[in-house]
């Protein structure tokens, strides 16, 4: 891991101070550690979700030190400033990380991926953090930043929006032992607690009402934990508002004895 004075000059270039001819070097670094997981983009401190600015800021910074170059898997090319996350990896390495990797798979350089992750033909993208018995479905794209925790279950084509900026931004957060429902969108930063499932087919951006049928409520920019929601609308008048609607709560005993289509049935 990088010294905090190297940490600091990485800013400072991402500022606009002079760089000193190392910079390169630092960065490869920043993403062995991101690939690795010895640092990420964002994580839980006392219960909230801290954004690493340094680490963001060196990713964006990384774009104006990598040269693009030619990439090969032995079926097409890519020309990109950043490897495919696996190039040159042998079974041994394979083995040793313990994700199993599906053809079509697309993870850049700069994401995490933990033991017993499985990715099906999907994109991965730079800075993401994919946690530890995630599966990771057909055509999901899980976007630069995103943070998803263990055993979570990303059905196929959802996205996981993603977002290098600004620094400061939180990125979007799927907290562990989720299930996101096939088609599913959730962006813009929002955070989708621990436990939740959302069926199929639901939009969540901050500006999403995250309506609570129990309470009369609605939530913005956070899922609350162990809550099952479907896709839905508020009534306004004239108009119906899109929305996504929290028909229950469950606690992790109930969520661990009980199906995803028997929390979601009769709602």
């Amino acid at each position: 891991m990088l010294n905090p004075e190297d940490r600091d000059h990485l800013e400072q270039v991402y500022e606009g101070a002079e760089p000193r001819g190392d910079e390169e070097r630092l960065l490869r670094e920043v993403y062995a550690d991101l690939n690795s997981g010895a640092i990420r983009v964002a994580e839980k401190v006392d219960g909230a979700w801290v954004t690493n600015e340094w680490v963001k800021k060196a990713v964006l910074l990384s774009f104006r030190f990598f040269d693009a170059e030619v990439y090969s898997d032995g079926v097409t090319g890519y020309f990109d400033r950043l490897a495919p996350r696996y190039r040159g990896y042998s079974a041994e390495d394979f083995r040793r990380e313990g994700a199993r990797v599906i053809p079509g798979a697309v993870v850049r350089d700069g994401a995490h991926i933990a033991p017993d992750v499985v990715l099906m033909p999907s994109f991965v993208n730079v800075g993401a953090w994919v946690g530890e018995g995630t599966m990771v479905d057909t055509w999901v794209t899980v976007g630069s930043c995103a943070q998803i925790g263990r055993g979570v279950h990303l059905s196929g084509g959802v996205g996981i929006g993603g977002g290098l900026e600004p620094a400061q931004a939180t990125p979007t957060i799927i907290e562990d032992e989720c299930f996101i429902g096939a088609r599913s969108e959730v962006v813009e930063g929002v955070v989708v607690g621990e436990g939740s499932v959302l069926a199929m087919g639901v939009f969540i951006s901050q500006s999403t009402p995250i309506y609570d049928r129990s309470t009369g409520k609605s939530h913005y920019g956070k899922v609350p934990p162990g809550s099952v929601v479907v896709p839905g609308t508020l009534n306004r008048g004239d108009y119906g508002l899109s929305a996504a609607i929290i028909v229950k709560t469950v606690d992790a005993r109930t969520r661990a004895k009980t199906s995803i289509t028997e929390l979601l049935r009769g709602v």
